[in-house]
């Protein structure tokens, strides 16, 4: 037999009473959460003070379901007006706003794409963003960007990182409010019960910016993600994984590769430095060599080092600090061919799993149809149209279309666009991989 425990003093008035008038008529929770049409779960966190923030359209359901006269249902809508007033204030922050960890290095090259994720983040206008894209291609770094502005025009950041999430930032010691944060995270993504509701006290109404960083194989459970959504209207979620959710509310995100330079930004150095990918490697260069300088003659195996390293972040990063022991154009002979030989050195999300290692491990996770397609795509030297994907699988073009999406969709390969035509290529990381892993390959 279920055993009630008198509510004590200390918790919220408003569960108090609730506890009281659903005692006081002989009612249970379960029977409470069908006559309310609010769920069991909900009536637990409200009576133990778990949630503290009742919405209005809840008040009302438990009131008619209580069968509550003026004068109660009076005193129980003040109480869940106190509520709302405390805790929409933010007061169960602390003494500081929370904020987002500590970069290690400035970000390079990503201004379009800070000024699209902090603008429809900053608004409210997408409440979930899904920040998809290659391992490599700097997802964490760009969210951290996103975040740590939010947070200096007053937003508050909660961020959590999921177990093997890579490590692009110094950490932070533990706030009190971390162990809140990964408890509802944890609830999310279905890994716990309980957890929601200290969060949705936390945050209230205020602005606010929950980050989920490296939910990798993660997918949260619909109604509770709605739950949050709906109890705390002024935030918004986004996500770092490697694949999208398929949720209506999602707002998908992909990030592709900085951009690589074309033939005519090679006319000379001042033209070519303005590529984003060119940027960012000769940032990472002047951090082994200090005194360099792009010259027009170093053009061209500079353009190559970075198309042969797809304009990945991670792996323009790598290819520079190889500078302290080659000279650039020995730089390229030694990629040209085989561009993920050289980061054997990187670590991979994990902190510890090598970059090739990784690469591989996530094109063998690839879905089977997705990875028979890109196999036949390397064979065919990686570049193609959609007429080539149609003619490869027999399927119709919206088919292959979608396919070819599929292909996008995890980073493997990127369009680009000639003469009024979209073609696309496969990653020369990926292809790279294919021809010198045989468990990868596919049989014509």
């Amino acid at each position: 037999m279920t055993v009630d425990v008198v509510a004590g003093d200390d918790l919220p008035k408003f569960g108090r009473l609730v506890r009281q008038h659903r005692i006081r008529i002989g009612m249970t929770q379960r029977q409470l959460a069908d006559f309310s049409t609010i769920s069991v779960r909900a009536i637990r966190d409200l009576e133990q003070g778990r949630a503290r923030r009742p919405r209005e359209d809840t008040v009302r359901l438990l009131a008619d379901a209580l069968r509550l006269g003026p004068r109660a249902r009076a005193d129980l809508t003040s109480a869940a007006s106190a509520g709302r007033l405390v805790f929409g204030l933010g007061s169960g922050y602390g003494d500081e706003t929370p904020a987002p960890p500590v970069a290690a290095d400035p970000i390079v090259a990503r201004e379009s794409e800070l000024a699209v994720l902090q603008g429809e983040l900053g608004s409210g206008a997408e409440r979930l963003v899904n920040v998809v894209g290659f391992s490599g291609v700097g997802k964490t770094r760009l969210v951290l960007e996103v975040a740590t502005r939010l947070h200096a025009a007053g937003m508050a950041v909660l961020w959590h990182a999921m177990p093997g999430a890579v490590a692009d930032h110094r950490h932070q010691p533990a706030e009190p409010i971390a162990e809140v944060v990964r408890t509802a995270v944890e609830d999310l993504f279905d890994i716990r019960d309980d957890g929601l509701a200290g969060l949705v006290d936390v945050v209230g109404e205020s602005a606010a910016l929950l980050v989920v960083d490296g939910a990798d194989g993660y997918v949260p459970r619909p109604e509770r993600l709605d739950l949050l959504l709906r109890d705390c209207p002024g935030l918004r979620i986004v996500v770092t994984s490697d694949r999208p959710w398929g949720l209506p509310q999602e707002r998908l995100y992909l990030l592709g590769p900085l951009e690589l330079p074309h033939v005519r930004d090679e006319r000379d150095a001042q033209t070519l430095a303005q590529v984003a990918a060119v940027r960012l490697f000769l940032d990472r260069v002047r951090r082994v060599r200090p005194q360099y300088t792009l010259t027009d003659a170093d053009v061209p195996a500079v353009a190559e080092i970075c198309r042969q390293v797809d304009g990945l972040p991670v792996a323009l990063r790598a290819a520079a600090s190889w500078l302290v022991v080659y000279e650039l154009d020995v730089l390229y002979r030694c990629l040209d061919g085989d561009p993920e030989g050289l980061l054997g050195h990187v670590a991979g999300p994990d902190g510890g799993q090598g970059y090739r290692d990784d690469l591989t491990r996530r094109l063998d996770r690839l879905p089977a149809g997705d990875r028979d397609l890109l196999g036949r795509l390397c064979e065919l030297g990686g570049e193609f149209e959609l007429d080539d994907v149609v003619t490869l699988t027999g399927l119709r073009l919206p088919d292959a279309g979608r396919l070819v999406r599929g292909l996008l969709l995890h980073g493997v390969v990127r369009p680009w666009y000639e003469a009024g035509r979209c073609r696309f290529e496969v990653l020369n990381l990926v292809l790279a991989c294919h021809l010198t892993a045989p468990s990868t390959q596919v049989r014509p």
